[in-house]
């Protein structure tokens, strides 16, 4: 088990960084939620049960909290430096999550940027920072991200990093009020023996 020693931890490249989520942050994460609603409508989680909410900011970073001292996930926000504050801003969310040890070693990746940053390659950067960490550190073998088929500008992130389509999954999230049908892309360790940013920072 790792938790312990490498759980909470930060990633950085450049001006872009992975930080724990964590209760303070509350009042920016909502704010950045609240300009990104319509942007994030079509995408968002939802409840399958009938009258079923979604938890609140605490209970969800509490949930998550809780997953990492359990070693199955690894709840980051998305920062990004841009000079006119003291600390990096938050700029989306990343949760590497699901993630299954033994003879599997593999985990799911989820994640969003905020609507004004999209197209700078903060995504891209974010997913292979934690790629490589969950390949290289942890000594993961598989990452799989799933996404919505209509969701074009998550599609571009795995397009770009060369995560394999691995075909449609019907009905796998209830998302925006629906079970909806996702595409699921992966790579394993073997595609990226040299990891996953270099690559990428090289065919920007």
């Amino acid at each position: 088990m790792w938790g312990s020693v490498i759980w909470p931890v930060t990633l950085e490249c450049g001006d872009v960084g992975l930080r724990p989520i964590r209760y303070r942050d509350q009042r920016e994460w909502t704010g950045l939620r609240s300009r990104n609603a319509a942007w994030m409508a079509p995408w968002e989680a939802s409840n399958p049960l009938p009258g079923g909410d979604l938890p609140s900011y605490a209970g969800m970073v509490r949930s998550l909290n809780q997953q990492a001292r359990q070693d199955s996930a690894l709840p980051f926000v998305i920062t990004e430096r841009d000079g006119l504050r003291s600390v990096p801003a938050i700029a989306g969310q990343l949760t590497v999550s699901t993630i299954v040890w033994g003879s599997a070693r593999m985990a799911t990746l989820g994640y969003w940027v905020d609507e004004a940053r999209a197209g700078r390659g903060i995504a891209p950067t974010a997913v292979a920072l934690a790629t490589d960490h969950c390949f290289q550190t942890l000594g993961l073998h598989r990452m799989e991200i799933n996404i919505r088929p209509e969701n074009s500008a998550s599609l571009r992130v795995v397009e770009k990093l060369g995560f394999r389509d691995e075909g449609l999954r019907k009905r796998y999230l209830h998302i925006a009020g629906q079970w909806a049908d996702h595409r699921s892309f992966a790579l394993t360790t073997e595609d990226v023996p040299d990891g996953l940013l270099k690559p990428w920072l090289a065919s920007r």
